[in-house]
């Protein structure tokens, strides 16, 4: 029995969803055509692909688990060759799978995808969030092609292309002793709490920062969202580190959060767009890669609000 570009499609689908029905949704067809073409192709391959829970959807099976990266490889090969067919042909077709690490999609994901609503009306992005262990997850597994990640907690076989270089700041409220400083040591903040975005990576990252400046800080509290530490920190509970910087310095109950750069050598850290390395860039995804590097350049030009 041959192989059809149906049943990659549909077992690709599938197994980026997990599920058959997601599948059969976002493809547009009947639940019963993935599951046929699926079970035609583990009988094609004589393999096993999937472990079916009623409970809990689909498992990939070891077997499985390789050959959707084969798959993903052999229909992105062909996606590339249709592109370069239609180079002539200026509108972009087709979807595009991304997922953001989620503090940087409040500050890119919105203008990213006006950006490219106008560029290129004909390209759907699906988007999801997740810390940086699931943008990676989600590149292994197939359920994203691109993500925009730091460049921290990446796995091999994993290529990435900067966008951006942040260098960590200090968060202080408005009526601290220091907040009218240019720039502070982090030692003059030895005694005071800290709060922690504790999420993770990050929260080693920015706890690093502080060791590697000899501080072993209180942390008054923790939280994985970026907004709440900030609220936190704009009450007076004490002092963060962060990386992006919002366009003004209202906190979400009208606080105001003072941000003062580090004193001294500081580990930067680099945005990147990363993609399996097994994986060729399509024309969509490089469309994706070119106005996010537009939309950082045009923020990043854009002066505070204060």
């Amino acid at each position: 029995m041959d192989v059809t570009l149906t049943q990659l499609r549909y077992f690709t689908e599938a197994a980026a969803r997990l599920s058959m029905t997601a599948a059969a949704a976002r493809l547009n067809v009947a639940q019963s055509a993935v599951s046929t073409a699926v079970a035609q192709l583990e009988r094609a391959v004589g393999a096993q692909f999937f472990i079916r829970q009623r409970s809990k959807g689909l498992v990939l099976t070891p077997a499985g688990e390789l050959f959707v990266k084969d798959a993903q490889e052999l229909l992105a090969q062909l996606e590339e060759a249709l592109d370069r067919a239609r180079e002539e042909q200026v509108a972009l077709e087709g979807s595009v799978r991304l997922v953001c690490f989620t503090t940087l999609a409040p500050f890119l994901l919105p203008g990213l995808l006006a950006r490219l609503s106008l560029m290129h009306p004909g390209l759907n992005v699906e988007v999801t969030e997740a810390d940086a262990a699931g943008c990676a997850s989600a590149l292994m597994t197939g359920k994203a092609e691109l993500a925009i990640c730091y460049d921290y907690g990446l796995p091999e076989g994993v290529r990435t292309s900067q966008v951006d270089t942040t260098r960590p700041y200090i968060a202080l409220p408005e009526a601290h002793r220091l907040a009218t400083r240019s720039s502070i040591d982090l030692q003059e903040l030895a005694e005071e709490p800290f709060i922690l975005l504790d999420l993770p990576q990050t929260r080693e990252l920015m706890l690093g920062i502080l060791a590697g400046a000899g501080l072993e800080p209180t942390v008054r509290f923790r939280s994985g969202s970026f907004e709440t530490v900030r609220t936190f920190v704009a009450n007076g509970h004490g002092f963060s580190i962060l990386h992006q910087r919002p366009r003004h310095n209202l906190s979400y109950d009208g606080g105001r959060v003072v941000t003062v750069p580090v004193d001294g050598p500081v580990p930067e850290v680099r945005t990147v767009v990363a993609r399996l390395g097994t994986q060729r860039t399509t024309a969509r995804m490089k469309a994706v890669i070119q106005a996010l590097r537009e939309q950082i350049k045009e923020a990043n030009s854009t002066p505070l609000i204060i």
